[in-house]
């Protein structure tokens, strides 16, 4: 039940920010906040939740390279997305909230085998807040591009259904995985999730609402941090 939950929870993100972002009102400055704010969240959890864990049941040495694997296929693969359809158009960060979501998610249903709600709260709870603002800014972008707002919508609904996949498989599927081997999904995970903040979060988040994106993040890695003791 408790995966269940969670994986509605994070993945409605994406639905309820692209409605947001079609039919509602979101100034430039309050979704740069917003996304400087998800970034900073998820960064602590992208640490604490994914990588710190993960460095107890695999070497060091090796976990840390998969980190280092994550961010360059995710910036790999971004890049071949923009060239594809643009840095700033909204399919173009459709297409990268997948690339960066399938690990991540993927990162969430391991996360989820034995553990206590609090500790996953964290997670999932800057996963929510990373997808909403992203998924309102990237649903506004391509409804300025005179495309079908139906049609949007229905694409952000495919995205939401096809990350829950990943959370789903990741914990069903992975169950009877070895610790070393979910260990290394969850580094490759956190490279990933590190890579997307430095490439696309924290400079969309700066360029919309400038010096208070700083104070921004820091709320969010204020909140994220709080959120993981309470799982302590």
């Amino acid at each position: 039940m408790m995966t269940l939950i969670v994986v509605v929870v994070v993945s409605g993100a994406l639905i309820l920010g692209a409605l947001w972002g079609i039919y509602g009102k979101l100034s430039n400055r309050t979704e740069g906040f917003l996304v400087a704010l998800a970034g900073g969240a998820l960064m602590v959890s992208a640490i604490l939740e994914l990588l710190e864990p993960a460095t107890h049941d695999a070497p060091l040495s090796w976990a840390l390279l998969l980190v280092l694997i994550g961010a360059i296929v995710f910036v790999g693969l971004d890049y071949l997305v923009k060239q594809r359809w643009g840095g700033d158009s909204g399919g173009g960060l459709l297409a990268a909230i997948t690339l960066d979501g399938i690990p991540e998610n993927l990162a969430l249903g391991v996360a989820l085998i034995g553990a206590d709600p609090l500790s996953v709260a964290a997670l999932s709870g800057s996963i929510f807040l990373s997808n909403l603002p992203e998924a309102a800014g990237g649903a506004k972008e391509m409804s300025k591009n005179d495309h079908s707002k139906g049609k949007i919508l229905w694409l952000w609904v495919a995205t939401a259904l096809l990350l829950s996949a990943a959370a789903i498989a990741g914990h069903y599927f992975l169950d009877g995985a070895t610790k070393e081997s979910l260990a290394y999904i969850r580094c490759f995970a956190a490279g990933a999730v590190l890579a997307s903040l430095a490439i696309e979060v924290f400079p969309k988040a700066y360029k919309e609402d400038n010096y208070i994106s700083g104070i921004a993040t820091a709320i969010g890695v204020i909140l994220a941090f709080y959120l993981n003791s309470l799982g302590k």
